[in-house]
């Protein structure tokens, strides 16, 4: 999936859930961010950005914060995130080192990048299915995607992930009663005979597993295992980012 053009910038504040303030130019601007997350760790002063503009007629700004470049000290021998999880080739680092990882903080971009790499025949856990459509209805519910084929239905939802912390990708961040009831709505579909996934899009390359924050919202992490439970599907992708795209790059395990 590519990006738009992007304007490097410095981040400064947040303002609220849905604007902050950046250095662009020597400038200070909003901007907006498209994610309701906490993302403490990666909106800090200082930190390099990149906006993407997208001025409009009824928008409050003109850019939208896109990605965020955030530096990691590693102090003790750890597996070299840049090695491959899922092939179980990993080389051991010694002493403290510095390394930089890209984060895409859009949450509107695990819908895109899921339905691009489906449409393209890159995730084989769809294969079969015919057509597929997004933002479907089910019941008091709206999910991000659904799939027909010769087997049927099969109903997709994506979550946008930000935050690792040492190598385990964790969600939610904050609280989300909305992503509760989409799991829920996902159980539901199952138990109507359909086939149901919940997608975990981490949007950086340096996790080698998933597992729900039960200590920022034990209710998700409930319904999540429940789901599991009675045949909902849980998956989870890291991503390959650039200024210039992010690409699906491989699957790690979900531990519940």
């Amino acid at each position: 999936m590519l990006f738009p053009p992007f304007h490097e910038a410095r981040f400064l504040t947040r303002l609220n859930r849905f604007a902050a303030m950046v250095l662009l130019e020597g400038e200070k601007v909003k901007v907006h961010i498209a994610n309701s997350g906490r993302m403490h760790e990666l909106l800090q002063p200082g930190n390099r950005c990149y906006l993407f503009h997208r001025p409009g007629e009824h928008r409050k700004t003109a850019y939208d914060l896109g990605l965020v470049d955030i530096g990691i000290i590693l102090e003790n021998p750890v597996a070299n995130p840049e090695d491959n999880y899922i092939s179980g080739h990993m080389t051991s680092v010694q002493n403290k080192r510095s390394m930089h990882t890209l984060v895409s903080t859009d949450s509107r971009v695990p819908n895109a990048l899921v339905w691009e790499s489906w449409n393209a025949g890159d995730l084989p856990h769809f294969e079969g299915y015919t057509v597929g459509r997004r933002e479907i209805s089910f019941h008091d519910s709206r999910l991000d995607m659904m799939l027909v084929g010769p087997t049927g239905r099969c109903y997709i939802e994506m979550k946008s992930v930000t935050l690792v912390i040492d190598h385990t990708a964790w969600f939610p961040d904050a609280p989300t009663d909305r992503g509760r009831k989409h799991i829920e709505t996902l159980i539901r579909a199952v138990k109507e005979g359909h086939r149901a996934a919940v997608v975990f899009v981490i949007q950086r390359n340096d996790a080698y597993c998933l597992s729900p924050y039960d200590a920022h919202d034990p209710e998700f992490g409930a319904v999540l295992r429940k789901a599991a439970k009675v045949g909902v599907e849980v998956y989870a992708f890291t991503c390959t980012l650039t200024q210039e795209e992010i690409i699906i790059a491989g699957e790690v395990p979900v531990l519940l």
